[in-house]
């Protein structure tokens, strides 16, 4: 807890930081977002995240499995005009969706400075050292998820994470927001809870050759029950949940 206090002081202390701040409140608060995503701030804090990982003005970012594009845009809308946020979005969930291509139409109309990378489950297609910021909301752990039902194939997460290292740039930031799940089978209790144990994801990004700066206590819930499925109305969008900034050395 000494450490959230503290990296929640050089937050508040540190000029920069309350400058990505202001653009990150501004992002969240600006007109135009879809009624059913502003409806989901007060349950994911998105300012508050978004300026504890460090997204700022310029950069360009990364949203891994963008989903409806809920942080893409509150990104996009941060990053400001010289910046840009590429939405890495699975094929399976885009191509041949009409509801979700008219979506990603609408948001990329919206917000300009996006720019929609749809390809194979679990891959990453970004140059080399070319990422100042990337972001993985909830969806880490789905790298060890495979379905039949979804075409989801089963992808190697140190195969995702070597790529994400090589396209980040030296210094540059990946943020990680996932639902706290049990220690065991990772791959059996990603199926059956869509939940992740703590400690594989910093063993994962810590052998890729990232380097745990910092964890928000933010989204932390200590009353959740982690034996449920994350979709279940008892406690959907109330999960307990890590906050991890990750940077790569240099």
């Amino acid at each position: 807890m000494t450490r959230w206090i503290a990296a929640a002081l050089a937050i508040s202390l540190c000029p920069a930081a309350a400058s990505a701040q202001t653009d990150v409140q501004s992002a969240v608060a600006a007109p135009g977002r879809p009624a059913d995503q502003v409806a989901l701030d007060a349950g994911r804090k998105p300012a508050e995240v978004l300026a504890f990982l460090g997204l700022k003005s310029g950069d360009v970012a990364a949203d891994i499995m963008a989903g409806s594009g809920y942080y893409t845009e509150i990104m996009a809308r941060a990053v400001g005009p010289k910046g840009k946020v590429i939405a890495v979005e699975p094929e399976q969930f885009y191509t041949g969706q009409p509801k979700a291509i008219a979506a990603w139409d609408a948001l990329e109309a919206r917000a300009a400075n996006v720019e929609l990378a749809v390809g194979p489950f679990g891959t990453l297609a970004a140059a080399p050292a070319s990422l100042d910021f990337t972001l993985m909301h909830l969806v880490y752990h789905d790298l060890y998820w495979e379905s039949a039902k979804y075409k989801v194939p089963r992808v190697d997460p140190s195969a995702f994470l070597k790529s994400l290292f090589a396209a980040t740039k030296p210094g540059g930031i990946v943020g990680v927001v996932d639902h706290v799940g049990a220690a065991g089978d990772t791959r059996a209790i990603v199926d059956t809870l869509h939940r992740i144990d703590p400690a594989v994801i910093k063993a994962d990004f810590k052998a890729a050759g990232f380097v745990l700066e910092a964890e928000s206590p933010l989204l932390r819930a200590a009353d959740d029950d982690i034996a449920k499925l994350v979709f279940d109305p008892a406690v959907r969008g109330k999960t307990d949940r890590v906050v991890y900034r990750f940077r790569k050395p240099g």
